[in-house]
Protein backbone atom coordinates (compact mmCIF):
# COMPACT_ATOMS: atom_id res chain seq x y z
CA UNK A 1 0.00 0.00 0.00
CA UNK A 2 1.31 3.45 -0.90
CA UNK A 3 1.44 6.36 1.55
CA UNK A 4 -1.28 8.14 -0.46
CA UNK A 5 -3.55 5.10 -0.26
CA UNK A 6 -2.89 4.79 3.46
CA UNK A 7 -3.70 8.47 3.92
CA UNK A 8 -6.97 8.06 2.02
CA UNK A 9 -7.89 5.22 4.39
CA UNK A 10 -7.23 7.38 7.46
CA UNK A 11 -9.12 10.32 6.00
CA UNK A 12 -12.17 8.20 5.21
CA UNK A 13 -12.15 6.66 8.70
CA UNK A 14 -12.03 10.10 10.33
CA UNK A 15 -14.76 11.57 8.14
CA UNK A 16 -17.18 8.80 9.09
CA UNK A 17 -16.43 9.02 12.82
CA UNK A 18 -18.81 11.85 13.76
CA UNK A 19 -16.18 13.14 16.19
CA UNK A 20 -16.55 16.56 17.80
CA UNK A 21 -12.96 17.16 16.70
CA UNK A 22 -13.61 16.59 13.01
CA UNK A 23 -14.99 20.05 12.26
CA UNK A 24 -11.93 21.75 13.70
CA UNK A 25 -9.67 19.94 11.25
CA UNK A 26 -11.14 21.91 8.31
CA UNK A 27 -9.16 24.94 9.42
CA UNK A 28 -5.73 23.35 9.03
CA UNK A 29 -3.59 23.52 5.88
CA UNK A 30 -3.96 20.36 3.79
CA UNK A 31 -0.72 18.64 4.86
CA UNK A 32 -1.34 19.25 8.57
CA UNK A 33 -4.99 18.29 8.17
CA UNK A 34 -3.87 14.97 6.70
CA UNK A 35 -1.61 14.44 9.71
CA UNK A 36 -4.55 15.10 12.06
CA UNK A 37 -6.72 12.60 10.20
CA UNK A 38 -4.01 9.98 10.61
CA UNK A 39 -3.42 10.66 14.30
CA UNK A 40 -7.18 10.55 14.90
CA UNK A 41 -7.42 7.25 13.01
CA UNK A 42 -4.63 5.77 15.15
CA UNK A 43 -6.26 6.93 18.40
CA UNK A 44 -9.67 5.68 17.34
CA UNK A 45 -8.40 2.28 16.21
CA UNK A 46 -6.39 1.66 19.39
CA UNK A 47 -9.33 2.74 21.56
CA UNK A 48 -11.74 0.53 19.59
CA UNK A 49 -9.46 -2.48 20.12
CA UNK A 50 -10.51 -2.31 23.79
CA UNK A 51 -13.89 -0.55 23.80
CA UNK A 52 -15.35 -2.13 20.64
CA UNK A 53 -13.28 -5.27 20.03
CA UNK A 54 -14.10 -7.28 16.90
CA UNK A 55 -15.89 -10.56 17.57
CA UNK A 56 -13.44 -13.24 18.60
CA UNK A 57 -10.56 -10.84 19.23
CA UNK A 58 -8.59 -10.53 22.46
CA UNK A 59 -8.09 -6.84 23.37
CA UNK A 60 -4.79 -7.43 25.15
CA UNK A 61 -3.42 -9.25 22.11
CA UNK A 62 -4.69 -6.48 19.85
CA UNK A 63 -2.71 -3.95 21.88
CA UNK A 64 0.39 -6.12 21.55
CA UNK A 65 -0.06 -5.97 17.78
CA UNK A 66 -0.54 -2.20 17.86
CA UNK A 67 2.66 -1.81 19.87
CA UNK A 68 4.50 -3.90 17.29
CA UNK A 69 3.09 -1.83 14.44
CA UNK A 70 4.04 1.39 16.24
CA UNK A 71 7.60 0.06 16.52
CA UNK A 72 7.50 -0.76 12.82
CA UNK A 73 6.26 2.74 11.97
CA UNK A 74 9.22 4.31 13.74
CA UNK A 75 11.63 1.88 12.05
CA UNK A 76 10.18 2.53 8.60
CA UNK A 77 8.59 -0.92 8.16
CA UNK A 78 4.85 -0.55 8.91
CA UNK A 79 2.37 -2.93 7.29
CA UNK A 80 -1.08 -1.56 8.29
CA UNK A 81 -2.76 1.38 6.52
CA UNK A 82 -2.88 3.57 9.62
CA UNK A 83 0.74 2.97 10.58
CA UNK A 84 1.96 3.40 6.99
CA UNK A 85 0.43 6.87 7.02
CA UNK A 86 1.57 7.50 10.59
CA UNK A 87 5.19 6.65 9.73
CA UNK A 88 5.19 9.38 7.12
CA UNK A 89 3.81 12.04 9.45
CA UNK A 90 5.83 11.27 12.59
CA UNK A 91 9.01 11.52 10.54
CA UNK A 92 7.98 14.78 8.86
CA UNK A 93 6.78 16.39 12.10
CA UNK A 94 9.25 14.85 14.57
CA UNK A 95 6.53 13.46 16.84
CA UNK A 96 8.07 11.52 19.76
CA UNK A 97 7.18 7.85 19.91
CA UNK A 98 6.71 8.00 23.68
CA UNK A 99 3.43 9.91 23.26
CA UNK A 100 1.87 7.04 21.30
CA UNK A 101 3.26 4.54 23.79
CA UNK A 102 1.60 6.45 26.63
CA UNK A 103 -1.68 6.51 24.72
CA UNK A 104 -1.64 2.73 24.37
CA UNK A 105 -0.88 2.41 28.10
CA UNK A 106 -3.89 4.60 28.83
CA UNK A 107 -6.23 2.53 26.68
CA UNK A 108 -4.80 -0.60 28.32
CA UNK A 109 -5.80 0.75 31.73
CA UNK A 110 -9.42 0.12 30.76
CA UNK A 111 -8.65 -3.59 30.64
CA UNK A 112 -7.48 -3.66 34.24
CA UNK A 113 -9.09 -0.70 36.05
CA UNK A 114 -12.79 0.03 36.26
CA UNK A 115 -12.59 2.21 39.38
CA UNK A 116 -10.39 5.11 40.52
CA UNK A 117 -10.23 5.79 44.22
CA UNK A 118 -8.61 9.23 44.04
CA UNK A 119 -8.40 12.03 41.53
CA UNK A 120 -4.63 11.53 41.44
CA UNK A 121 -5.22 8.03 40.08
CA UNK A 122 -7.73 9.32 37.55
CA UNK A 123 -5.34 12.07 36.47
CA UNK A 124 -2.83 9.49 35.27
CA UNK A 125 -5.51 7.90 33.09
CA UNK A 126 -6.67 11.26 31.71
CA UNK A 127 -3.11 12.28 30.91
CA UNK A 128 -2.49 9.11 28.93
CA UNK A 129 -5.73 9.00 26.94
CA UNK A 130 -6.19 12.73 26.36
CA UNK A 131 -3.30 15.01 27.31
CA UNK A 132 -0.74 13.07 25.29
CA UNK A 133 -3.00 13.43 22.26
CA UNK A 134 -2.75 17.18 22.77
CA UNK A 135 1.04 16.91 22.98
CA UNK A 136 1.04 14.99 19.68
CA UNK A 137 -1.13 17.67 18.10
CA UNK A 138 1.28 20.42 19.10
CA UNK A 139 3.75 19.00 16.59
CA UNK A 140 1.06 19.18 13.92
CA UNK A 141 0.11 22.74 14.87
CA UNK A 142 3.73 23.89 15.04
CA UNK A 143 3.76 25.13 18.63
CA UNK A 144 5.84 23.00 21.00
CA UNK A 145 7.14 25.43 23.64
CA UNK A 146 6.96 24.51 27.33
CA UNK A 147 4.01 26.85 27.84
CA UNK A 148 2.20 25.35 24.85
CA UNK A 149 2.75 21.93 26.40
CA UNK A 150 1.15 23.16 29.64
CA UNK A 151 -1.80 24.31 27.54
CA UNK A 152 -2.12 20.94 25.82
CA UNK A 153 -1.93 18.93 29.04
CA UNK A 154 -4.53 21.06 30.83
CA UNK A 155 -6.86 21.13 27.84
CA UNK A 156 -6.62 17.36 27.46
CA UNK A 157 -7.57 16.98 31.12
CA UNK A 158 -10.56 19.28 30.61
CA UNK A 159 -11.72 17.32 27.55
CA UNK A 160 -11.48 13.95 29.26
CA UNK A 161 -13.26 15.15 32.40
CA UNK A 162 -16.03 16.51 30.18
CA UNK A 163 -16.28 13.14 28.43
CA UNK A 164 -16.49 11.37 31.78
CA UNK A 165 -19.34 13.62 32.94
CA UNK A 166 -21.25 13.25 29.69
CA UNK A 167 -20.89 9.45 29.58
CA UNK A 168 -21.18 8.68 33.30
CA UNK A 169 -24.38 6.72 32.80
CA UNK A 170 -23.27 4.58 29.85
CA UNK A 171 -19.93 3.91 31.52
CA UNK A 172 -21.63 2.80 34.74
CA UNK A 173 -23.84 0.45 32.70
CA UNK A 174 -20.58 -1.22 31.59
CA UNK A 175 -19.38 -1.37 35.20
CA UNK A 176 -16.89 1.45 34.68
CA UNK A 177 -16.88 4.30 37.18
CA UNK A 178 -14.39 7.02 36.35
CA UNK A 179 -15.60 9.54 38.94
CA UNK A 180 -13.20 9.21 41.90
CA UNK A 181 -14.69 7.00 44.61
CA UNK A 182 -13.46 9.45 47.25
CA UNK A 183 -15.77 12.05 45.66
CA UNK A 184 -18.75 9.71 45.66
CA UNK A 185 -18.14 9.09 49.35
CA UNK A 186 -17.80 12.81 50.14
CA UNK A 187 -21.12 13.52 48.39
CA UNK A 188 -22.85 10.51 50.01
CA UNK A 189 -23.66 8.98 46.64
CA UNK A 190 -23.06 5.24 46.37
CA UNK A 191 -21.67 3.11 43.56
CA UNK A 192 -24.97 1.20 43.59
CA UNK A 193 -26.89 4.42 43.02
CA UNK A 194 -24.66 5.26 40.06
CA UNK A 195 -25.02 1.80 38.53
CA UNK A 196 -28.80 2.14 38.93
CA UNK A 197 -28.61 5.64 37.41
CA UNK A 198 -30.31 7.23 40.39
CA UNK A 199 -30.79 10.96 39.92
CA UNK A 200 -30.81 12.69 43.32
CA UNK A 201 -29.60 15.82 45.14
CA UNK A 202 -26.48 13.87 46.10
CA UNK A 203 -25.83 13.08 42.44
CA UNK A 204 -26.29 16.73 41.49
CA UNK A 205 -23.83 17.75 44.21
CA UNK A 206 -21.29 15.20 42.95
CA UNK A 207 -21.64 16.30 39.33
CA UNK A 208 -21.45 19.97 40.24
CA UNK A 209 -18.17 19.31 42.03
CA UNK A 210 -16.74 17.39 39.09
CA UNK A 211 -17.90 20.01 36.57
CA UNK A 212 -16.19 22.72 38.60
CA UNK A 213 -12.97 20.70 38.46
CA UNK A 214 -13.25 20.43 34.67
CA UNK A 215 -13.82 24.20 34.48
CA UNK A 216 -10.61 24.74 36.43
CA UNK A 217 -8.68 22.88 33.74
CA UNK A 218 -10.33 24.89 30.96
CA UNK A 219 -9.33 28.04 32.86
CA UNK A 220 -5.76 26.82 33.34
CA UNK A 221 -5.49 26.07 29.63
CA UNK A 222 -6.85 29.52 28.81
CA UNK A 223 -4.29 31.16 31.10
CA UNK A 224 -1.47 29.20 29.46
CA UNK A 225 -2.73 30.23 26.02
CA UNK A 226 -2.81 33.91 26.91
CA UNK A 227 0.80 33.70 28.13
CA UNK A 228 1.95 32.59 24.66
CA UNK A 229 3.25 34.99 22.00
CA UNK A 230 0.70 35.90 19.29
CA UNK A 231 2.15 33.60 16.63
CA UNK A 232 1.83 30.56 18.91
CA UNK A 233 -1.72 31.50 19.89
CA UNK A 234 -2.65 31.63 16.21
CA UNK A 235 -1.00 28.23 15.66
CA UNK A 236 -3.33 26.81 18.31
CA UNK A 237 -6.54 28.03 16.68
CA UNK A 238 -7.68 24.49 15.93
CA UNK A 239 -7.15 23.49 19.57
CA UNK A 240 -9.18 26.54 20.58
CA UNK A 241 -11.99 25.38 18.30
CA UNK A 242 -11.93 22.05 20.13
CA UNK A 243 -12.01 23.94 23.44
CA UNK A 244 -14.98 25.96 22.23
CA UNK A 245 -16.95 22.84 21.34
CA UNK A 246 -16.13 20.85 24.47
CA UNK A 247 -16.60 23.71 26.91
CA UNK A 248 -20.07 24.22 25.47
CA UNK A 249 -20.86 20.55 25.94
CA UNK A 250 -19.89 20.98 29.58
CA UNK A 251 -22.14 24.04 29.75
CA UNK A 252 -25.06 22.03 28.35
CA UNK A 253 -24.46 19.39 31.02
CA UNK A 254 -24.54 22.08 33.71
CA UNK A 255 -27.63 23.82 32.30
CA UNK A 256 -29.47 20.48 32.16
CA UNK A 257 -28.78 20.14 35.89
CA UNK A 258 -26.73 17.04 35.09
CA UNK A 259 -29.43 15.04 33.34
CA UNK A 260 -26.89 12.65 31.84
CA UNK A 261 -28.77 9.38 32.28
CA UNK A 262 -30.91 9.97 29.19
CA UNK A 263 -29.97 10.78 25.59
CA UNK A 264 -26.34 11.74 25.13
CA UNK A 265 -25.76 15.47 25.46
CA UNK A 266 -24.29 16.79 22.24
CA UNK A 267 -24.10 19.84 19.98
CA UNK A 268 -25.72 19.94 16.57
CA UNK A 269 -23.50 19.98 13.49
CA UNK A 270 -24.54 23.56 12.70
CA UNK A 271 -23.66 24.67 16.25
CA UNK A 272 -20.23 23.04 16.05
CA UNK A 273 -19.55 24.65 12.68
CA UNK A 274 -20.67 28.05 13.97
CA UNK A 275 -18.31 27.75 16.96
CA UNK A 276 -15.45 26.74 14.67
CA UNK A 277 -16.03 29.57 12.22
CA UNK A 278 -16.35 32.18 14.97
CA UNK A 279 -13.13 31.17 16.71
CA UNK A 280 -11.23 30.97 13.42
CA UNK A 281 -12.39 34.44 12.35
CA UNK A 282 -11.44 35.95 15.70
CA UNK A 283 -7.99 34.38 15.47
CA UNK A 284 -7.43 35.77 11.99
CA UNK A 285 -8.51 39.33 12.70
CA UNK A 286 -7.57 39.85 16.35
Amino acid sequence: MTVDEAQAYCTALTKTSGSNFYYSFFFLPKARRSAMYTVYAFCKAVDSAVDEPPAGSQPQEELVRWRAELDAAYHGTPTWPITISLAHHVKALSIPKVYFEELIKGVEMDLHNNRYVTFTELSSYCYRVASVVGLICLHIFGATSARAQDYAVDLGMAFQLTNILRDVGTDAAQNRIYLPLEDLKACKYSEKSLRQQTYSPEFQKLMQYEAARARQYYDKARAALMALPPHERRALTVAEIMRGVYSRILKKIEVSEYQVFGPRIRLTTSHRLAIAAGIWLRSRFS
